[in-house]
Formats: structure tokens, sequence, C-alpha cells
């Protein structure tokens, strides 16, 4: 029977450090409820029912970011923009390459 109390006991110690570091390591956005240094000391003063308030109640599994929304090329500002100024670079390095032609025939030597 002491060894069933000592496993018992082990379980509850790793439950506490493991639900005690989570809550430290956990960002401060997606903590709910109390602040994550009073999460600390609720999981460390009760060692199970803190522990399992903290996995129910404190840590917010999805995050307060919401999740980044795909959108069509047409409908992306950023992307019509750029459409623009892709333009004006292919123009800018048409002329630059047409200049260089240019210059190169002017240097060829002629015999």
């Amino acid at each position: 029977m002491v060894r069933v109390y000592i496993v018992v006991g082990l379980i509850i110690v790793a439950l506490s450090i493991y639900a005690a570091i989570d809550s430290l390591m956990t960002d401060k956005s997606r903590t709910r409820g109390l602040p994550k240094w009073l999460w600390v000391i609720v999981i460390l003063f009760l060692p199970v029912i803190g522990a399992l308030l903290w996995f129910t109640l404190g840590k917010d599994k999805r995050g307060r970011k919401p999740a980044p929304r795909q959108t069509a090329p047409d409908d992306d500002p950023e992307f019509l923009r750029r459409l623009g100024t892709d333009k004006e670079q292919e123009e800018r390095i048409r002329r630059l390459e047409q200049e260089l032609a240019d210059l190169d025939d002017d240097s060829t030597p002629k015999d």
C-alpha cells in the first residue's frame, strides 16, 4: 500500500510541476481568468485541483490571434499595389538593356 501512495504522490508532484512550467511558458495572450503568476500560485498550493483548473479554464487552446485568412490575389491590396511596381521595374530593365545594347553597338570597332 505504501508503494501506491509513493506512486500517486510522484504523479501529483509531476503533474503540478508540469502544469506550473506550462503556465510559465504559455504566452500571456493565451492565459485566461487570472494573471500567469497567480496561476502558478494556484497550481502549487492546490496541486491536483490547480493543475486541472489550469488545463481546463486557464489555458486558451486556440489563442487570441485569429487564423490568417487566405484571400484571392485580386482581393489582396498588397498584391495589386505590387503589380504596378512590377510593370515599372520590367520597363526600367528593358530600357537599361536597350541602353547597354546601344552602348555595345557604339563601342564595337569598325574595320
